[in-house]
């Protein structure tokens, strides 16, 4: 690897030039000064020492952790030209005694991680991340295991009242008054050795992660809206990558103009690419990209030589993969028809008034909770719930009636829907629902 030891991450008022990864894009945000991990002015500065991980290094790691009821957990990989993302670096936070301990467990050397693998398993162990959705599906399928009690701090800022989409970044700036470096430029996370600027960089992702929680516990405590929250993160353990080739072909661009048969194919076809991508471990579009399997269902060539004439098939594809294809042609021809599913009617447009009218109600209901709007509902949830409600058909299973969305705003929907009451202007300029008498 060419960096061992202990490291330390720079204190307050210190720059220092950052790597990026695409791993990590999408949690820093890019916004603040570069490289500092302390406090703000009259803050005291953390400083966190930081270790490129042995195997036994986990195993001390992955017990504290358990001692202690928690770890902080952020990962780096790498999804450009793969079939899936690959795990490259993983950084894991742990209290020990005064400060965090940081280890960085590189996965592609040859060290044991079931011990942290088992932990992230492990109900009784919280697992802390920041927008981590995509952290839980390469982990589950990378080490093999699941995740449980998970809190993720994007998540939960949400419901202490900044956006569902806060930046990791942006987050320790409002919150903590602390400062992490900037994203600058893609990095190799997947190329050997990482330098120091990466693992310098790598580790910092997490050093305040688990002062950031316990920050945003205590503000949700306050609020009564931890368990909501946590309700909440409990969703993101379902979380995955995986891909089923049988209905991959559900995906397809213009998939509903095929007829019966053609959908067969594509079926077939869609399988069969799905599972030479992955066994190749390369993206799908570049074994056979979609408008051309979608044209191949339709023509359904039976020789080379016709393959030939498909749009987007070269010739070195058609020596390659010829063959294959036919047999995934022929394979979808033999197969029952699949039948058109009915039109799914779209919603009535004379339906939007209503729908804006929901959207308010729910974005009052939000503002004074003091919760992310986006967390409780989206457009095409309020569309399906207003359509059921205007047809009188049974209320759709959609996330905004389910759970803590439903004690926070069901039966304010229902009762709008309802006619039982309607919103207007308060005296304060402010919206507020009022109820309408019965109807005579």
């Amino acid at each position: 690897m060419g960096v061992r030891g202990w490291g330390h991450l720079p204190p307050a008022g210190r720059c220092a030039a950052k790597a990026t990864g695409s791993g990590e894009g999408r949690r820093r945000g890019t916004e603040g000064p570069a490289g500092v991990a302390g406090g703000a002015a009259g803050r005291v500065p953390i400083v966190t020492e930081w270790r490129l991980a042995s195997s036994a290094d986990i195993e001390a790691a992955a017990a504290a952790a358990r001692a202690r009821g928690r770890l902080g957990i952020d990962t780096e990989f790498m999804s450009e030209g793969r079939y899936r993302a690959l795990l490259c670096l993983v950084q894991v936070v742990v209290e020990d005694g005064t400060r965090p301990q940081i280890i960085l467990v590189d996965t592609l050397a040859p060290v044991e991680v079931r011990p942290l693998a088992e932990l992230l398993a492990d109900p009784g162990v919280e697992v802390v991340l920041h927008a981590g959705r995509q952290d839980v599906a390469i982990l589950k399928r990378a080490w093999r295991t699941e995740l449980h009690n998970i809190f993720d701090t994007q998540v939960a800022a949400g419901f202490a009242g900044a956006s569902a989409q806060t930046g990791y970044a942006n987050l320790l700036g409002q919150l903590l008054g602390r400062r992490v470096g900037k994203t600058a430029s893609y990095t190799r996370w997947d190329a050997r050795p990482l330098t120091p600027e990466q693992l310098s960089y790598a580790a910092e992702d997490v050093a305040h992660l688990l002062e950031l929680a316990d920050h945003l516990v205590d503000l949700l405590r306050q609020r009564g809206r931890l368990q909501w929250a946590r309700e909440e993160c409990r969703r993101l353990e379902a979380a995955t990558d995986e891909r089923d080739p049988e209905t991959a072909w559900e995906r397809l661009p213009r998939v509903g103009q095929l007829d019966p048969r053609a959908r067969a194919v594509a079926r077939a076809l869609a399988a069969w690419r799905e599972r030479t991508a992955a066994a190749e471990d390369r993206p799908v579009g570049s074994v056979l990209a979609d408008a051309t399997l979608v044209e191949l269902a339709k023509r359904q060539p039976t020789t080379l030589e016709a393959l030939g004439h498909i749009r987007g098939l070269h010739p070195s594809g058609v020596r390659r993969r010829g063959p294959a294809i036919l047999e995934a042609i022929a394979l979808g021809r033999q197969a029952p028809p699949i039948p058109r599913e009915p039109a799914r009617e779209r919603f009535d447009p004379a339906d939007a008034p209503l729908i804006s009218l929901a959207e308010a109600l729910l974005r009052a209901r939000a503002a004074e909770a003091g919760l992310a709007y986006e967390l409780i509902a989206s457009r095409a949830e309020l569309e399906l719930i207003v359509t059921a409600a205007r047809r009188g058909e049974p209320e759709p299973a959609v996330r905004t009636l389910e759970g803590w969305r439903a004690e926070l705003v069901g039966e304010d929907l229902r009762r709008l829907l309802s006619g039982r009451s309607a919103l207007r202007v308060g005296s304060d300029g402010r919206l507020e629902v009022t109820s309408v008498p019965p109807r005579a």
